[in-house]
């Protein structure tokens, strides 16, 4: 029987965080009353996280660890996560522990009556400069999109698992997730989060390289939505949609 929730993260050089991450969120989600999954795709490591993850999994039976065939970026890690995920509730979040699993269950809840749910970080844990950089991209990419995320930089985020059904796969993926999951219509909410300051690991990316990365998926994606249709079928016999997942309850 599938759990009633999947949480998905994507894993790139962050053993020293891995042991933290799964005893949090068992803490939190257990507290919550819920039954989950914790999925965790190692975007081949080189600090020795796939092993960490394989010896974890052994003795957990709720973490399911998995690693892509070659390193191919977080957008991959986190696409063949959702992919797997067996829940009708779906968590994405980081695993470098600035996301915080406690406000994992808020988000839960939102689910209920919204397709999408999305963390905002009150207090940003980061330089100056990121955080400014963070809110111009933001600017921009909901002016271009009509995208209502307002933090699109928070990982800790929520979806209707069948909104998440047939998303396009490229590099680049989870900066516009929300709005893609949204292609086709559905409700969305935000809710405040934590942010916390990395204590372990260094982190991926550089301003410039995420700018750059940015404005050339921002036009992808412009193109996309503007292409893309939809092809879902519906029996003439039940009038009802036919899904390989079922849908939330709320």
């Amino acid at each position: 029987m599938p759990p009633q929730l999947s949480i998905v993260a994507p894993v790139y050089n962050e053993a020293g965080n891995l042991e933290r991450l799964v005893a949090e969120t068992h803490d939190s989600i257990e507290a919550a009353g819920l039954d989950y999954e914790l999925i965790l795709v190692d975007d081949r490591s080189t600090d020795g996280s796939r092993d960490a993850l394989v010896e974890m999994a052994a003795g957990n039976q709720r973490l399911r660890a998995l690693s892509l065939e070659r390193h191919a970026g977080q957008s991959a890690a986190l696409l063949a996560g959702l992919r797997a995920a067996r829940a009708p509730l779906v968590i994405t979040m980081d695993a470098d522990l600035q996301n915080d699993p406690a406000d994992i269950p808020a988000i839960v809840v939102l689910l209920k009556d919204h397709d999408v749910a999305s963390g905002v970080r009150v207090t940003r844990r980061d330089t100056v400069s990121r955080r400014l950089a963070s809110r111009a991209s933001n600017q921009v990419r909901r002016w271009v999109l009509g995208d209502p995320c307002t933090d699109i930089g928070c990982a800790l985020k929520g979806y209707r698992s069948d909104v998440l059904d047939d998303l396009p796969a490229f590099d680049g993926l989870h900066r516009f997730l929300p709005v893609l999951a949204l292609r086709h219509g559905g409700s969305y909410a935000e809710i405040p989060v934590g942010h916390r300051p990395r204590t372990s690991g260094t982190s991926k990316y550089t301003l410039r390289g995420r700018l750059l990365r940015g404005i050339l998926d921002l036009f992808g994606v412009c193109w996309y939505r503007y292409r893309a249709v939809s092809a879902t079928a519906y029996s003439l016999e039940s009038s009802t949609c036919h899904s390989s997942r079922p849908r939330a309850s709320g």
